[in-house]
């Protein structure tokens, strides 16, 4: 493919700034259509941005010509269905996070893609992001020496100021999301665990809903035990006092730690001889670094940053840490 010309599924509040304008700032891609169920919406949405068409059906959109690769940004139930039917057309898939509901929908998705020529990556865009790039340099040249442990918080209050604002709030709805803020903010940070320390051994977890104030479970805790011995510890609470929130990563090594936020821009590390702080300024289309590597991979020009069988693993994760107690 010489130009990846893409259509966007699900022209909402994800694609408004971290994603949809990206497409048209890299060189060999370009957005051809948008698409949302309603059509005010899709058709306003594309005047403005300058995009050529808009539809409110997603198979009419995956039926344009011009169109060779989709990005999938509708709430995750949907998820599986769309990207069957964009791999049946032989179009290339950029899909959201969480990839789908569970592992087992995953898994369709991962078989679809093997029995055909499309190519599919998955918005786990965080490795693309230089500061998450920064941390795993650190690892990488052992800065706080040989890893032992990582401790995960995100602890929220019941309306986190994480998630972008709908009315019906589809993040609660378990048959929308899988879950609830879990199942839309873990992603990210299981996914760097993945991408940071490889392939793990043994994981298990739980979650409950506490408060009662949705149908989604609001307390999730979880373990995961990598080969290379690296242990990782979760919790993940979205019902506690706002003076109580915290969204912080912390690593422990032989020789010192690093600490950063999974959705802040600074990292702070420190060893036996020395100690530094450094702060990132985030690209304005969060989403662009990854997509350069995905239009790279569509062109046959450089690998998968992001495979679904990588989100295969990380959705084994999510249902473990998920299971009720």
């Amino acid at each position: 493919m010489d130009t990846i010309n893409w259509g966007i599924i699900g022209c909402g509040n994800v694609t408004e700034l971290k994603s949809g304008p990206a497409f048209n700032k890299i060189p060999g891609s370009s957005l051809i259509a948008v698409m949302r169920r309603n059509a005010e919406k899709a058709a306003d949405y594309a005047q403005r941005h300058k995009v050529g068409k808009w539809y409110d059906d997603a198979h009419k959109l995956m039926s344009d010509a011009e169109i060779n690769s989709v990005y999938i940004a509708t709430p995750p139930g949907s998820h599986l269905s769309y990207a069957l039917a964009a791999i049946k057309k032989g179009l290339n898939v950029y899909v959201e996070k969480p990839v789908t509901l569970n592992a087992a929908e995953a898994q369709q998705m991962a078989d679809a893609v093997k029995q055909s020529n499309a190519r599919l990556t998955v918005a786990h865009y965080r490795r693309g992001v230089p500061m998450f790039l920064h941390i795993k340099e650190l690892l990488a040249k052992e800065i706080i020496g040989d890893i032992r442990t990582v401790q995960i918080r995100m602890w929220k209050t019941s309306k986190p100021d994480l998630g972008a604002t709908v009315a019906d709030n589809w993040r609660v709805q378990p048959h929308l999301s899988g879950g609830g803020y879990f199942h839309d903010l873990a992603p990210h940070q299981l996914d760097l665990m993945l991408y940071y320390f490889g392939e793990p051994e043994y994981y298990h977890g739980y979650s409950l809903n506490q408060s009662g104030l949705t149908p989604a479970d609001d307390h999730v805790g979880g373990f995961i035990l990598f080969k290379n011995k690296v242990a990782v510890n979760g919790s993940w609470c979205f019902n506690i006092a706002e003076s109580e929130a915290i969204d912080q990563c912390t690593i422990i090594g032989t020789k010192g730690r690093i600490t950063f936020p999974f959705f802040g821009n600074t990292v702070y590390w420190k060893n036996e001889n020395e100690e530094q702080t450094v702060t990132f300024q985030h690209p304005q289309h969060i989403q662009q670094p990854m997509i350069e590597k995905i239009v790279k991979y569509f062109r046959n020009e450089g690998p998968n940053p992001c495979s679904i069988e990588e989100a295969v693993v990380l959705m084994k994760i999510m249902d473990a840490f998920s299971q009720h107690r």
